[in-house]
């Protein structure tokens, strides 16, 4: 992987925790505004319960006041049933002392009911004073501990930072200038390439990018969502592993009359290594050539007279390893202008037992 690519990868990965550690810093004091908010409610129930009891005992006072009027009522009247000249006198006397005593019945039957509240009402200022110790010593709490998170998380922060400036200095100015738009826009600047698809915006990549992503040569830069991409060996698809024959039974041998070859060569003009298809057509036969590593088709198909072992000796001279392989010729033409890569794969994989099986890596093979 290309040493600017390696630090774009942990830049990002600075960037991600730089990001985390903003988020937690700024959520830390809305967590014990949470808890404020908690405990000031739980003040607003104690102080709802005491202003209950308080009022309690005032309306208690007051009955008790009123009841001390009434009785200095009926002592009045008493002494006034003692001058009373007629019975109408007397008995509208006595009615108000009757109806004195009642006030003062209904008066006492009050005062009791808030005597029975009371007990209610002094549990609940208990029960909220108690959650309010609780709470009160539980914001102090986290108070205290995000006091020291924020302490580690700001030590750590400055420490990611100074490592992001270091990546940001073996970048190049134009390509993190794009990383920075992409990240802008898309809170993430890179997208690891895997099964031939950018796993960010999930779109299919054409066979010839992901050859170029995989062989990490060069930057590419998805075309759907602009994200830089990179190819990560250690998680490759398992279908894409599969897709490479591995068997540790020994080499099957490409038959020597087969009407389609497959020929890899160190020294192709030009190109140097180079993945050739020879394939008869009926009375003629047609050439393919293909760059090694990408899989991309080097010109054009030439067709020849004749069967390949006479139309193309040039190419089957000097050191090749003959390959197996065979597709037939609609899908030779439906690859367009790069394989796909499980089939590169395989011939890939067919070369390294070849090399292991002959301990050469140019053994030539009888075609």
């Amino acid at each position: 992987m290309q040493p600017e690519l390696q630090n774009l990868l942990e830049l990002q990965k600075a960037d991600r925790e730089i990001l985390r550690l903003n988020e937690e810093i700024a959520a830390l004091p809305k967590r014990v505004s949470a808890i404020e908010e908690q405990l000031a409610g739980t003040k607003a129930v104690l102080d709802k319960a005491k202003t209950a009891v308080k009022a309690d005992d005032a309306a208690r006072r007051k009955y008790e006041s009123s009841i001390q009027d009434l009785q200095q009522k009926i002592s009045k009247y008493r002494d006034q049933m003692l001058d009373v000249k007629t019975n109408d006198q007397y008995r509208a006397l006595q009615h108000e002392i009757d109806f004195s005593n009642q006030e003062i019945r209904g008066t006492e039957d009050k005062i009791l009911e808030l005597m029975v509240n009371a007990e209610s009402r002094e549990k609940q200022v208990k029960a909220a004073e108690a959650d309010l110790k609780a709470e009160t010593a539980e914001i102090e709490k986290e108070k205290e501990e995000a006091r020291r998170r924020t302490a580690e998380d700001e030590k750590e922060l400055a420490e990611w930072k100074a490592k992001r400036d270091q990546y940001r200095s073996g970048i190049s100015p134009d390509l993190l200038q794009h990383y920075d738009r992409v990240v802008k826009l898309r809170k993430t600047g890179l997208s690891e390439v895997r099964g031939q698809k950018c796993m960010a915006c999930q779109v299919m990549l054409r066979p010839q990018t992901y050859n170029e992503v995989r062989g990490g040569e060069r930057v590419i830069i998805c075309d759907s969502c602009q994200r830089i991409l990179y190819f990560d060996p250690a998680s490759e698809a398992p279908e894409e592993k599969l897709a490479v024959p591995v068997s540790s039974k020994r080499r099957h041998r490409p038959k020597a009359d087969a009407t389609q070859a497959w020929i890899y060569r160190t020294d192709y003009p030009e190109h140097g290594e180079v993945l050739l298809g020879l394939t008869n057509e009926g009375g003629s036969s047609s050439r393919r050539v293909y760059d090694f590593n990408t899989g991309r088709q080097i010109g054009d198909v030439l067709l020849r007279e004749g069967e390949y072992r006479l139309a193309f000796p040039e190419d089957l001279a000097g050191d090749y390893v003959r390959l197996n392989g065979n597709w037939d010729v609609e899908e030779l033409d439906s690859w367009g202008s790069e394989m796909p890569m499980t089939v590169l794969d395989a011939l890939h994989a067919d070369l390294q037992a070849a090399r292991a099986e002959n301990h050469s890596p140019t053994a030539a093979q009888a075609v």
